[in-house]
């Protein structure tokens, strides 16, 4: 079976399991959802969104964001961890895009990858939830399970995005992206798929067909 073959199974029963795709980061706006992402580093997305709304409520924009202190943003975001990091990146993403973008969070990789904290999947993250363009953020599961999947030969995260976007029809990309993502957490995990009795059902219909 072809790797393109392999892609369509895919699809279809992700579009069983997952027909709507809800985005799991609560946000307000463009500049709520960037500070939700960069919060969600090495986080569970419950644990942000249970932090979030008390930092939204102080500053949920650039501007209230900048003047906030450093400490106050940090007290605030503490149980997401890296604390230290995630608030002084906060604070200096926020007074850039005052600086430098209008008060507007940007709507390019380049910009956004300038920003503290911000990396390629991040800045991709962004411009597929908030802006709708399309992307194919790489995160842990995805990169798991496109090798799992022979989708992709793990060799790299970067391989992994570019080869899933050969694969995969570029309107399809950004729902993919969390529908995989859904299906790594809910059936797919790091430490199942070993052996054929452990195999989730998606493993193991592309065993029975390989």
């Amino acid at each position: 079976m072809t790797k393109a073959q392999r892609a369509e199974i895919v699809a279809a029963e992700l579009d069983k399991l997952y027909p709507t795709q809800e985005i799991p980061l609560k946000f307000r706006n463009p500049f709520t959802f960037l500070v939700a992402v960069v919060l969600s580093a090495q986080c569970k997305d419950s644990r942000v969104n249970e932090v979030s709304p008390a930092l939204f409520d102080l500053a949920d924009n650039p501007k209230a964001m900048s003047e906030l202190p450093v400490e106050k943003i940090r007290e605030i975001i503490k149980p997401c961890g890296l604390s230290k990091t995630k608030a002084a990146n906060i604070s200096k993403l926020s007074k850039t895009i005052l600086e430098k973008f209008g008060g507007e969070v940007p709507k390019n990789m380049k910009d956004l990858e300038s920003l503290a904290g911000v990396g390629h999947k991040t800045a991709s993250v962004i411009m597929m939830q908030a802006f709708g363009v399309p992307t194919f953020p790489v995160d842990t599961h995805i990169h798991r399970l496109a090798k799992r999947w022979r989708l992709s030969d793990g060799s790299s995260v970067e391989k992994t995005e570019r080869d899933l976007k050969k694969i995969f029809p570029k309107e399809s990309w950004n729902k993919l992206h969390l529908q995989i993502i859904f299906y790594g957490r809910e059936y797919c995990r790091a430490h199942t798929c070993k052996t054929p009795e452990t195999m989730c059902p998606l493993c193991k219909l592309l065993a029975q067909i390989a």
